[in-house]
């Protein structure tokens, strides 16, 4: 099976199966996604999602943050992983969009690496489901899917995943391709133990063929 092959049966799996996958934080503008991402850091999104009514009552727009304090902040999300840093990331980043972006979120991956808690994972993340663009976010479960299933052989880290994967999928299907390696990560293909028994895709996974290529 060439790659292109492997890439069309796994774009055909998902489109049958995750016609339409969506992001599992809430968040009802772009300013709640933002914050809901970077709180989302190495923690759970079911963890961010039990913070986040009470920081965006305290907090409903991008300028009230920017007057709030960190150790407002910090009393919010103490919860979460990683709470101080997190904390001033959030204040840093609602002043800067104040005072470099008119308090509007950029849609260009470049400028949103440009705030304060935002990595490239982060701004890929924004890009794609606000603003729909062709960006691929690579976190732990897109890295270790896509390696799992042979869609990136030889990527050595996330940068090399994502430029990897944006050659094989078509540009209107990178943003539902992050959610679907995603979701398949969370649910299925675990890191410890993978469930292959319920997976739909072991006929093209390389990750199950060579474990059961001698069996």
């Amino acid at each position: 099976m060439t790659k292109e092959q492997k890439y069309e049966s796994i774009i055909r799996y998902f489109s049958e199966k995750m016609p339409d996958p969506k992001t599992e934080l809430n968040y009802t503008t772009p300013y709640e996604l933002l914050v809901a991402v970077i709180l989302s850091a190495q923690c759970t999104d079911k963890r961010v999602n039990m913070v986040t009514p009470s920081f965006f009552k305290r907090f409903p727009t991008v300028e009230i943050l920017a007057d709030g304090t960190v150790e407002d902040i910090f009393d919010l999300i103490r919860s979460i992983s990683y709470p101080n840093n997190k904390s001033k990331h959030l204040l840093g980043m609602a002043q800067t969009l104040i005072k470099e972006f008119d308090g509007e979120i950029p849609s260009d991956v470049d400028d949103l690496q440009k705030l304060p808690g935002v990595g490239r994972k982060t701004a890929n993340v924004i890009a794609s489901v606000i603003f729909n663009k062709p960006a691929m976010a690579v976190d732990t479960h897109v890295f270790r899917v896509s390696g799992r299933l042979g869609l990136t052989p030889n990527a050595k880290n996330p940068l090399e995943t994502e430029r990897e994967l944006v050659k094989h999928f078509s540009e209107d299907l990178i943003p539902k391709a992050h959610h679907w390696l995603i979701l398949h990560g969370r649910y299925t293909c675990f890191a410890r133990k993978p469930n292959c028994k319920e997976c739909g895709l072991t006929s093209v996974c390389s990750y199950y063929l060579d474990k059961n290529k001698s069996k």
